[in-house]
């Protein structure tokens, strides 16, 4: 799966956090120069550039990781060719706990690390395709409500793909739960969702 993808993103630091601005999933030998659709996630994780450089001004290659693998089936099953995926805080840290406490910390030291804050509008308008299909995938923890409806109310579709926590109006599954067999259900949800989305001409 990962030989048929090209991997990139725009990595960076603020005040020793390590961040990353956006990832882009790209098929190879594709001749489209705008995302055909959008992945809304929680944080890059473990996300690393493959040159080992934190803070690049130019967009690197990115090493790709399991929740990425998970975009790639649905991408190749929909006859995608180009994803980018942006996420609700910027911030690099694999462990949901670490990352909610460096959320705070950020927050605290008034770090916009939310391409969804206000303050960074500009990197929203240039980031954000408006006019593909967009995927909301960011997990159903509660602590993530801000950050999400944030996302939501910038975002501002009506009609996003993604597996919704029933009852819950800004949740929606992460792609890759613990569950190895719940991983397989979400690919097929999701490309259930596109197809179903696709019919309905708003593709």
């Amino acid at each position: 799966m990962k030989n048929k993808f090209k991997i990139t993103g725009l990595y960076y630091e603020v005040q020793d956090f390590k961040l990353r601005k956006y990832l882009n999933i790209r098929r190879k030998n594709s001749l489209i120069e705008r995302p055909d659709i959008m992945v809304i996630m929680m944080n890059p994780g473990g996300s690393k550039p493959v040159d080992g450089i934190d803070n690049n001004i130019l967009e690197s290659e990115a090493i790709p990781d399991r929740t990425q693998d998970q975009i790639m089936k649905v991408l190749t099953a929909c006859k995608l060719e180009y994803a980018r995926v942006l996420n609700l805080s910027d911030i690099r840290e694999p462990k949901s706990k670490q990352m909610l406490l460096k959320v705070l910390e950020m927050d605290k030291k008034g770090i916009a690390h939310s391409i969804f804050d206000d303050r960074r509008k500009d990197d929203f308008d240039s980031l954000f395709i408006k006019d593909v299909p967009v995927l909301f995938a960011w997990g159903v923890g509660k602590e993530l409500k801000i950050l999400a409806e944030k996302a939501i109310e910038a975002i501002d579709n009506d009609n996003p793909i993604g597996l919704k926590k029933e009852g819950v109006d800004w949740a929606y599954y992460h792609p890759l739960p613990q569950n190895f067999q719940k991983q397989d259900e979400w690919v097929d949800n999701i490309i259930e969702a596109y197809n179903k989305f696709a019919k309905q001409g708003a593709v």
